[in-house]
């Protein structure tokens, strides 16, 4: 319905609970009752996150230019800069390898502000679009276009644009469809699948009381904003951790668990494995790989060079005015200009590293997969490939923290950190991201039953994660 089925590798296996996971009595009923503890007072945290969101957003934009040498110590558009993406950025994607998806229920305002205008709204049946699995790859991939094209890590106006846009698309989701859920969070954030796998490597999940048996699958009955069936849960990728189902002292509800980061990984055949989510990985972490290639790719230029020129030879001028300020960069004040040349280009090339990086990493899990069969493994072909698929998911975490937390060394630059110093710890992140993909592979190949020759159907998996360790390096180094 809302996912390509992967069934368990055996058929007649017994039910497999969450990791960690139990029919009996909380094992850790004090935290369970601190979290309960909290829950009265999410609405305010949502209010404060709301005004701050606005501070950071719109203040900025009409604030005085900054000066070149201006630092977030003492301008207040940089300060913004920072904060959002030397901050908030890197708490996000550190929070989620901890935590989970614990930003989306604690934190974000733009889910809750989407609820709220749910309670009131016009409550009508989710449209069979908004709930295909490729409508939050679509999502992210094209929120991440938008903002590469206006620049939205360098033009408050930009960040104004895309994360305000976000947040007012989330309140019409929200008063037009669903009851009494978030439609926004479940199927259409452009972070939310993001956050969402990378929270499978999560070390808190709330886990099922009493389990039952069955397929983890999207319904409306049920107390869950995010629509999941709390007794069959399998996966934490919906959950945004509104803590509405911690009930402490009832056998109902979910129970508080803590495991060892990436352990859902490493079974990922008894967690409800998704090709959806695969495709994601790898368009995802290709597509923004392309937006920080085509600024050092050596041969950016000389190709936009040779379409400039078709392009004038033709007659279609056109192509070298500058567009809508809402499409891409026009800040002549800042001498940043982008023509219909730029966009194209610029959008061209991210597509085009999307489509080569998902191609490599699919042949090099395809590879895997079919070796693993021929050493033993008990999963069809793409049943492994799917699961090997989760592999690259580490190296793809820390690959885009890096790349988006723009600013997250600028305070480590100011204390004395020299430029190399700050290059090598970017690469020990991106080289413990391959390390730690290289273990999940080598674990979920175990699971999938491949014995002796597991080195060998390890060695494509390892190879594709090298390859976009390298390009990564090469794009952020």
């Amino acid at each position: 319905m809302n996912a390509i089925p992967i069934k368990d590798i055996s058929e007649t296996s017994a039910p497999t609970r969450f990791v960690g996971g139990s029919d009996r009595a909380s094992k850790h009923p004090g935290v369970e009752r601190i979290l309960s503890r909290l829950g009265p007072w999410l609405p305010w945290v949502h209010v404060v996150m709301f005004l701050v969101f606005l501070a950071v957003l719109v203040v900025p934009v009409y604030l005085p230019e900054s000066a070149e040498q201006a630092t977030f110590l003492d301008d207040g558009r940089v300060l913004a800069n920072y904060l959002l993406w030397g901050v908030w950025f890197p708490l996000v994607f550190f929070s989620v390898v901890i935590t989970g998806r614990s930003w989306c229920g604690f934190l974000c305002p733009m889910g809750a502000a989407s609820e709220l205008a749910n309670r009131h709204g016009l409550k009508m049946q989710t449209p069979a679009w908004v709930r295909w699995p490729g409508t939050p790859i679509l999502s992210f991939i094209i929120i991440t276009l938008l903002g590469q094209t206006t620049g939205v890590r360098d033009h408050p106006e930009a960040t104004l644009e895309i994360f305000g846009g976000t947040f007012v698309m989330a309140v019409i989701v929200g008063w037009l469809w669903g009851r009494n859920k978030r439609v926004w969070c479940r199927h259409l954030c452009p972070i939310g699948l993001l956050l969402g796998v990378f929270a499978r490597l999560g070390a808190v999940q709330l886990c099922p009381r009493k389990w039952k048996s069955g397929p983890d699958e999207l319904t409306d009955k049920t107390i869950c904003p995010t629509y999941i069936d709390l007794p069959r849960k399998r996966a934490t990728r919906h959950c945004i951790e509104c803590l509405r189902c911690i009930l402490p002292g009832h056998t109902a509800g979910l129970a508080v668990s803590f495991r060892r980061p990436g352990q859902e990984l490493e079974s990922i055949r008894h967690h409800a494995p998704d090709g959806w989510e695969i495709l994601f990985i790898f368009l995802g972490a290709g597509v923004a790989l392309g937006g920080f290639l085509w600024l050092v790719l050596p041969f950016y230029s000389d190709w936009r060079q040779v379409a400039g020129t078709w392009f004038i030879e033709q007659g279609q001028y056109w192509i070298g005015k500058p567009g809508p300020a809402w499409l891409m960069s026009v800040h002549p004040e800042r001498r940043e200009v982008f023509r219909w040349l730029d966009f194209f280009m610029i959008a061209g090339t991210m597509v085009a590293v999307m489509a080569l990086s998902a191609l490599v990493l699919s042949v090099a899990c395809l590879a895997s997969a079919g070796l693993a069969r021929l050493q033993g493994g008990t999963a069809s072909l793409f049943q492994a490939f799917v699961q090997i698929g989760y592999s690259q998911a580490p190296v793809a975490l820390m690959a885009l923290m890096i790349g988006l937390a723009t600013e997250l060394f600028t305070p480590f630059l100011r204390l004395g950190m020299t430029a190399v110093q700050v290059s090598n710890a970017k690469a020990a992140m991106i080289f413990l991201g391959w390390v730690w993909s290289v273990w999940l592979a080598w674990r979920i190949l175990q699971g999938l039953g491949v014995g002796r020759g597991r080195w060998l159907a390890l060695l494509p998996s390892a190879a594709g994660s090298s390859a976009m360790a390298a390009a990564w390096w090469m794009a952020v180094l």
